[in-house]
């Protein structure tokens, strides 16, 4: 409970509350304090861990979520980064959260992971945001591809109801 309610942004107090509500009363605020705190070490630590090896493929994307910031709900890019290292091991190398999909985001994205050792990128798999294309080539100096299921998601959109069927069957 105390971890969902830290992913949901839910305060120590509330969850408190909560705890007792349920009748969980041997849990004190205190504890949701240090829970909340191994939860954040813990995310910190991946977060934060040496990217060795060659990482030949990274696929980067975002997707927008809300985020109470000074009191109001805004649109925030929440960006992940997974890659294959040379033995073929797929891994979630981070995540980040930026104000959008533009090129200043997307360049301390790269930089961050340059800087945990992410080398030996030949290839970005991303959308076709064109500051994210730019980025990948100036940062890693790798090139760059369009994600297939973007494509797909792309093509279908310029394709009638009666034509998904169809576009969908061409996509590999």
């Amino acid at each position: 409970m105390i971890r969902e309610a830290y992913v949901q942004g839910v305060s120590t107090r509330s969850v408190a509350t909560l705890a007792k509500a349920m009748d969980m009363t041997d849990i004190s605020m205190s504890q949701i304090s240090l829970r909340r705190s191994e939860i954040d070490e813990r995310v910190h630590a991946f977060l934060d861990r040496p990217l060795g090896d060659d990482w030949p493929y990274l696929w980067i994307d975002a997707t927008y979520v809300k985020s109470r910031e000074a009191g109001r709900i805004v649109s925030k890019a929440a960006i992940i980064g997974a890659a294959v290292n040379t033995e073929g091991v797929r891994e979630v190398l981070t995540l980040a959260v930026g104000p959008s999909e533009a090129e200043p985001p997307w360049t301390e994205f790269l930089r961050s992971l340059t800087r945990r050792g992410l080398r030996g990128v030949k290839l970005v798999i991303s959308d076709a945001h064109e500051g994210l294309k730019a980025t990948g080539a100036k940062v890693l100096g790798s090139t760059w591809q369009r994600c297939r299921v973007h494509f797909l998601r792309n093509a279908l959109a310029h394709a009638g109801k009666g034509q998904h069927q169809a576009v969908a069957r061409h996509r590999r």
